[in-house]
């Protein structure tokens, strides 16, 4: 008997642990520092660096990525990024461009090629919090929806780290972890030396 509710106790502290997890929201981060402003870490040239877990942790891809990053007169922003994974040939990019349309203050509404429904983009203290649903295309053509649980946070001025959490049916299918950092003008991003690529293939 006393096995049992040792087993019950494991178990209620197991769901409150999962439960306060997935009670997160940005705001508890307002008053966490370094402040991440959008607009001004994500402008001009950025490098980006990470891996691709399944929902065992093991790592099944690696990429490197250039984001160049503007906004105009009315707040709208774009990043254009450039993807190169381990698994696919040099030179075999992946792409997707993100339009942010200021959504209030502290937010966005983030849109894409493959990401068509806008997915809300929200930002306080040093962190950004977004979900939204990806139309990610595969290298034989199909197309599979995964639903992204999108955490980033400012650790300096220049570097930031981010965190993905990926879903399908309610269920998590892996993870992407990255770095991304304010490129230098000696930065190239991409593997191979390539400064300026010719993209002929957006699969992103």
């Amino acid at each position: 008997m006393m096995k049992f509710i040792h087993s019950l106790a494991a178990l209620a502290a197991a769901a409150a642990l999962l439960a306060g997890c997935s009670s997160t929201r940005i705001q508890d981060y307002a008053n966490t520092g370094p402040q991440l402003v959008p607009s001004e870490f994500f402008n001009g040239r950025l490098c980006a660096d990470g891996v691709v877990k399944n929902v065992s942790g093991q790592v099944t891809r690696h990429f490197s990525a250039r984001i160049l990053a503007s906004w105009d007169a009315t707040g709208i922003g774009t990043l254009d990024e450039t993807f190169q994974f381990n698994d696919r040939p040099m030179g075999d990019y992946e792409k997707r461009i993100w339009t942010l349309v200021p959504d209030g203050e502290g937010a966005y509404l983030a849109r894409a090629n493959d990401v068509p429904e806008a997915g809300r983009l929200e930002f306080a203290g040093n962190s950004v919090h977004m979900n939204y649903v990806l139309h990610y295309k595969t290298a034989d053509g199909e197309t599979v929806k995964l639903t992204m649980d999108d955490w980033m946070h400012l650790v300096s001025n220049r570097s930031l780290m981010n965190e993905t959490r990926m879903s399908k049916f309610g269920f998590t299918v892996g993870h992407i972890v990255l770095s991304i950092r304010q490129a230098g003008p000696a930065d190239l991003c991409l593997p191979g030396n390539i400064a300026n690529p010719n993209i002929e293939r957006i699969s992103m």
